[in-house]
């Protein structure tokens, strides 16, 4: 700069990525119980995410299905998803943990990028996914509770979790 020149600089709404779970931490922290966990990660087909869409009502981006099994003494105690959805501008990377009958258990957000929303972390929010099964609607303002200033957060998580809910009832056999 030469002199007399003065530069304006603006640090508002920077966003910071911060992972909050590892897999492995995920993992235990869904399913402390585990003694292993099994990769039963699976890919989808047109055909499959074509279904998946029509009855989550929810795009299907990605044909990779990252899951993982929990597993005690042989017995499948759980299921862990790994899934991304788009928050504002960037994405959230979250863990659905599931019982044995595919009902929801918690959710855990993993990673989270945007620098507004992440009140989504807040655990009685994340506590209302609890017991959800495929088929239920998920609707934010509905059935689930709108977060002011992370209302796309609430949104994206909610249609998420209902496509993820989906996936397994229509194409998981495990």
């Amino acid at each position: 700069m030469t002199a007399g020149m003065t530069a304006a600089l603006s640090f508002t709404n920077v966003a910071h990525a911060t992972e909050y779970f590892t897999l492995e931490a995920v993992k235990r922290q869904l399913f402390p119980e585990a003694t292993s966990f099994d990769d039963a990660t699976f890919m989808l087909s047109k055909t499959q995410k074509k279904a998946i869409s029509k009855q989550s009502r929810t795009r299907v981006r990605f044909e990779k299905v990252p899951l993982y099994r929990a597993v005690n003494d042989g017995q499948t105690v759980g299921f862990v998803v790994i899934d991304e959805v788009y928050g504002k501008h960037e994405f959230i990377t979250y863990a659905i943990g599931l019982t044995p009958d595919r009902a929801v258990k918690q959710i855990e957000i993993m990673r989270y990028l945007e620098t507004y929303g992440g009140e989504v972390r807040n655990l009685a929010w994340r506590a209302q996914f609890a017991g959800k099964r495929a088929g239920d609607v998920l609707t934010v303002k509905k059935d689930i509770a709108n977060i002011s200033g992370a209302t796309l957060s609430c949104v994206h998580i909610s249609e998420g979790v209902r496509r993820v809910l989906a996936t397994l009832e229509l194409v998981y056999a495990g």
